[in-house]
């Protein structure tokens, strides 16, 4: 594919991201405006560049790329607290300008190798001046300790041997049980403040 045709593909999914985000901005200002705690510490959103969308296309065998791959369009969420990441995903479903399509909660469930997270397709209106498309967007909800481990996963794996690949993963495993460990207590910590 040309690089104008891709430019002209990727633009609604820019745009989703761009929304997406002053949108998510914007319920923060709103709690912080009003004197409230906001569970969005901040957000962060990307297009998936192009050499990744083929690599991946190339990987999963997907012959449509617009219509199989959900993750062209991404937001981070950050929270403080877990308990956050639930309170924003109910303020997701309550709003009329994007529909949840559906979750992957690898918080109560986490993968294998210690990566937590909440994922969500959301399915989100975006207005041209001739037409309108639904596109689909991966939402990351993750704690700050979280958005940690998973960053130090990715660089620590990053071009390593299967071997060093193994011996990094069991490490890693055993450091993402201290940070679930240390989310849990600094909740449990917020609630007893909450209750004094």
């Amino acid at each position: 594919m040309e690089y104008e045709k891709w430019d002209e593909v990727l633009a609604p999914y820019n745009n989703a991201v761009e929304e997406l985000k002053v949108k998510f901005k914007n319920i923060r200002k709103e709690f912080l405006t009003k004197g409230e705690y906001s569970p969005i510490e901040f957000v962060t959103g990307r297009t998936k560049k192009i050499a990744s969308i083929v690599s991946k296309a190339k990987r999963l065998n997907i012959q449509d790329i617009e219509a199989e791959m959900e993750d062209i369009a991404g937001i981070r969420i950050m929270c403080q607290f877990v308990e956050d990441i639930y309170n924003i995903v109910n303020l997701i479903k309550l709003r009329s300008d994007m529909t949840i399509v559906y979750e992957k909660d690898y918080i109560k469930n986490t993968k294998v190798s210690g990566y937590r997270s909440l994922h969500l397709i959301v399915q989100v209106p975006i207005y041209f001046h001739d037409a309108n498309q639904n596109i689909r967007v991966e939402v990351q909800l993750r704690t700050v300790a979280m958005d940690f481990w998973a960053g130090l996963d990715h660089q620590l794996r990053y071009k390593k041997s299967k071997k060093e690949t193994a011996l990094i993963g069991s490490e890693l495993k055993k450091y993402a049980e201290i940070i679930k460990e240390v989310d849990e207590k600094m909740l449990k910590l917020r609630h007893e403040i909450e209750a004094i």
